[in-house]
């Protein structure tokens, strides 16, 4: 145990210093959280619909969760249940199977409800398209308020996609 700590010691710290807030992240965030309170009152709460995509777009959603983006300081959160939210970003191609699921995802968010396509194939199917396993677009299922392109989309981009949702309301 002597020679962990020793060597800990002799090494040092070697992680990177945390960098400052990005500017564009801080404006977008604050103008969120404006129309948020206008139209929400306190706080905007997701809930993500993997649709059946290869979830390149649900590691950069995951990024603005962490404490680089932490878009949880803007009054916007994930929810685990349909019930507790006020937007659906849905990802991927809407596979036949979760057909159904996205239905009774939808039919169970509450009104005023917003729904996000996620993504090239949430937009148009992407490289899959509409064959015997795919319904291809998010919008050949349920109705779409906005969509953000992008294969995937950044953490930036999500952000200011949901601006222009909001604002548009």
């Amino acid at each position: 145990m002597f020679d962990v700590l020793v060597k800990i010691f002799k090494t040092g710290c070697l992680t990177e210093k945390v960098p400052p807030p990005d500017q564009t992240v801080m404006e977008l965030g604050s103008a969120c959280q404006k129309e948020i309170a206008r139209i929400f009152g306190k706080s905007l709460a997701i809930r993500m619909v993997d649709a059946g995509s290869c979830n390149g777009c649900e590691l950069e959603m995951h990024a603005l969760n962490n404490g680089f983006y932490d878009i949880e300081r803007f009054g916007i959160h994930f929810v685990a249940s349909p019930r507790h939210a006020d937007l659906l970003l849905v990802t991927g191609p809407v596979a036949r199977h979760m057909q159904a699921a996205l239905k009774g995802t939808y039919d169970a968010t509450p009104n005023p409800k917003l729904v996000i396509a996620m993504g090239d194939c949430g937009a148009d199917g992407g490289e899959f398209g509409v064959s015997y396993a795919s319904c291809g677009a998010v919008a050949n299922v349920i109705p779409v308020d906005a969509v953000i392109r992008g294969c995937p989309p950044t953490p930036l981009q999500l952000m200011q996609g949901i601006l222009e949702l909001l604002r548009g309301r």
